[in-house]
């Protein structure tokens, strides 16, 4: 399976609570930049699962203009921002596992998916994750390998 995890786009801080941030408009082009790489990247994705946040479901919106229709999608409490990234990481294998699904998006955030990394493959410290940052890993059986991480300043318009 390859597993692309992607953070949301730059958020505003102008919201009465975390979960209702919004992205700013740097954050949607960021976003569409790593739509576009995305795009040449993967031909289709199985499954994405998304973060109920705003500033995620906002990302998703972007990324989705770029990409063909995943064949499932779902919106997911367990990738939050404070979320167990052990229980994340068995929930996204599960639902993968059910969707027989070999190319999954996630879309969250910090600091979750720099620990869903570190529960995924072996030896790995956290990475941190740039805003629309995304990380690959392949995870074949038991063993996760992390390829790459890659952000918006790095792609090339």
């Amino acid at each position: 399976m390859q597993l692309f995890l992607m953070r949301h786009g730059e958020a505003s801080f102008d919201a009465l609570s975390d979960r209702e941030r919004k992205l700013t408009d740097t954050g949607r082009i960021q976003t569409g930049y790593m739509a576009n790489w995305l795009a040449k990247q993967v031909s289709h994705f199985d499954l994405v699962i998304v973060s109920p946040y705003l500033r995620a479901q906002q990302t998703w919106q972007e990324v989705s203009k770029h990409l063909s229709e995943p064949r499932k999608w779902l919106v997911l409490d367990d990738v939050t921002p404070s979320g167990d990234a052990k229980m994340a990481i068995d929930v996204v294998l599960a639902y993968a596992d059910q969707y027989k699904a070999d190319k999954v998006l996630v879309i969250a955030h910090m600091p979750i998916l720099g620990f869903m990394v570190s529960e995924l493959v072996a030896g790995v410290e956290p990475p941190l994750f740039a805003t629309s940052a995304v990380g690959q890993i392949d995870k074949h059986t038991q063993n996760a390998s992390f390829v790459a991480m890659t952000a918006p300043h790095q792609v090339v318009v």
